[in-house]
This record gives structure tokens, sequence and C-alpha cells, in this order.
């Protein structure tokens, strides 16, 4: 059996009705019970439904969110976060207030948006947190993530933009699957630079480490680990580097991964 399985939230625990599967969670905690770490992986933040989901997973484990930007204990509350260089985050709110444009800015515990637009709002809903209009630089406490929340048409071209100092990690959401989200962190930070980060933690080499995702933003996960899984659903980018492939989210795929996962030497 493997000592570590990360898991990833949009498009792998949750599919497009946004709730967690019964039988997902039934295989969880067979694993859990025989002595696997399970750990999230998600470009979701550490407050919301994404801690709910974290701990219920492994209430005293490690989580890794924000796209790698933070990594927290959810039973200790201890941090091993990466901050946002604070000269970037002020180009990038220049840049949203000059174009209009979608920009969350997050700390571990909390996040702002200017925008009144519909996106932002339900995004709010998605993240299972009250929607509150705020200037994104009166957040207190190290930001560690900016996202910019775009239609998906317009990904190709914000993704051609610089961000110097900085690394883009576009992800979507069956829920929004009009909606692109483009996490941004400060450059190398990623969720597979988190998962070395996790696994070291444990004790753990890299190569006795599943990780189990379906978009752009978990391939850099899937390339550090011994056992890459991709989802029924996943993205042709993260299928390319993964080495087993399981169900549809909505079939729950995962708990086929987690299975799998036990029955691994």
């Amino acid at each position: 059996m493997l000592g570590l399985t990360c898991i990833d939230v949009d498009g792998t625990l949750v599919g497009s009705s946004n709730e967690v599967l019964p039988q997902v969670w039934a295989a969880a905690e067979r694993v859990v019970a025989a002595g696997m770490h399970l750990c999230l992986s998600t470009g979701r933040p550490a407050f919301g439904k994404a801690l709910g989901y974290a701990e219920k997973l492994d209430p005293q484990g490690w989580h890794i969110f924000q796209n790698g930007a933070s990594i927290v204990n959810v039973g200790s509350g201890e941090s091993m976060s990466e901050g946002l260089p604070h000269e970037r985050l002020l180009e990038l709110v220049a840049t949203s207030r000059r174009l209009g444009r979608i920009l969350e800015v997050y700390t571990d515990k909390e996040y702002a948006v200017e925008s009144t637009e519909k996106r932002a709002v339900d995004h709010a809903d998605l993240l299972g947190v009250p929607y509150v209009q705020r200037d994104p630089l009166s957040l207190s406490g190290q930001v560690v993530r900016a996202q910019w929340v775009i239609p998906i048409e317009d990904q190709a071209a914000l993704m051609a933009e610089p961000h110097p100092g900085l690394s883009l990690h576009p992800a979507g959401s069956p829920a929004m699957p009009d909606t692109m989200f483009v996490s941004v962190t400060r450059e190398g930070v990623s969720k597979g630079s988190a998962i070395h980060t996790v696994a070291a933690r444990y004790g753990l080499s890299t190569d006795r480490v599943m990780m189990v995702g379906d978009g752009e933003n978990d391939v850099s996960a899937l390339r550090v680990v011994g056992y890459p899984v991709a989802m029924g659903n996943a993205e042709p980018a993260a299928v390319a580097v993964s080495r087993y492939r399981v169900g549809h989210v909505n079939d729950a795929g995962l708990a086929e991964a987690l299975e799998l996962a036990m029955t691994l030497p």
C-alpha cells in the first residue's frame, strides 16, 4: 500500500454537482483506516468547502491549497505557505483595475475581490463562502496567491501576457463550465513543489506517492509522483503524463483510484 495519495478537488473529488459522491467518501475512509495519508491538492483556498473536504479526508494531516502556495496542517493550523511578492501583487491589482478584469487575492485564511460581476459572485458560492466586495490590498497577513477569473475563451490570451517572477496555473470546474480560473503564485510554486514538501514531512519519497487529477494545473504534481492517475474526464495534458486512468468524476472514478492505491506494492 502507498503511504500518501494526493487528491485534486474540481473534476476529481467533486464533479458537476459540486458535491462528493458517497462511494468516494466510503473509499477514503477505508484507505485512511488502513494507514494511508490523504492530502487534498487543490487550487481552492484553505477555507470554505475545501477546508471541510480536507478535514474529512485527514483531520490531522497536511493539505495543499492554492496550487501549492498554501500548505496547511488542518489539525494544528501550522503553515508552510509561500508568499506572493508584494510588488507583483501591486502590478496585478493595477492591471485588474485598468482592464476591469476579475482578480481575487488570497491569504491562507481569507480572500478579497473588488468585482461585482456575476462570475465573481458565483465563484464565492462555489467556494462555499459569502460574497463580500473588498479591496484586495486591504487583506491582513501574508498574501500567497492571486487569481484571474475569466471567460474560458480568454484563457489563451491571458496566458500569453507577461507575468514576470510569477507562475500561472489554469484550471476549470465542472460546476462553472464557462469559466477559467488562472492562479498566480510566486515563480516555481506549484502542486508539484508542494507534494515534495508534504511527502518529506511524512518521511516519504515521492515515488511512494499517488496523485489523482484531471486538469492542466495537476500536471506538475502528476510528474513528480511515482503513481500519476488521470480521471476519465481529464484534459489531454493530464492524461499525457499519467500512468493510470480511472473513471469519470461523476461516476466516482476517484473511488477506483483509491482502491488501486490500496493494492500497489
